[in-house]
């Protein structure tokens, strides 16, 4: 079975901001593992997770609808990667390499998105 997902750098971009968010969460106080952890390590999967399904639906509607909600993950990340520095859970070298590789997915969905956009009006 194809996966058109698998080919989108997009979504390879945010399966390996998943896996870092998942490596820095580890290291987190065990008295917040399960609650700001866990909430990051969820928008963390939504993102590709919601990229991937698009990916596989018919129109390009649903397609866009998806990427929306892989983008609002990714803004809810982006809240709690702030959270999370300033209870100071991580370096502030490994925060910022976390961030820019959030804004680099981010851009990316977000000129996914208006490509689409593009070529639905057109």
């Amino acid at each position: 079975m194809e996966k058109p997902h698998k080919r989108l750098q997009v979504w390879q971009a945010a399966v390996d901001l998943a896996v870092h968010f998942h490596e820095a969460t580890r290291r987190f106080p065990s008295s917040s593992r399960f609650e700001l952890a866990s909430q990051m390590n969820r928008a963390a999967l939504s993102v590709p997770s919601n990229i991937a399904e698009g990916a596989a639906r018919k129109s390009r509607n649903e397609y866009l609808h998806f990427l929306y909600v892989a983008r609002a993950s990714a803004s809810e990340l982006d809240t709690q990667l702030e959270i999370a520095r300033r209870l100071s859970f991580m370096s502030v070298e490994n925060a910022e390499k976390l961030q820019s590789e959030l804004d680099r997915v981010a851009k990316m969905l977000n000129a996914l998105i208006r490509a689409l956009c593009r070529s639905k009006a057109g």
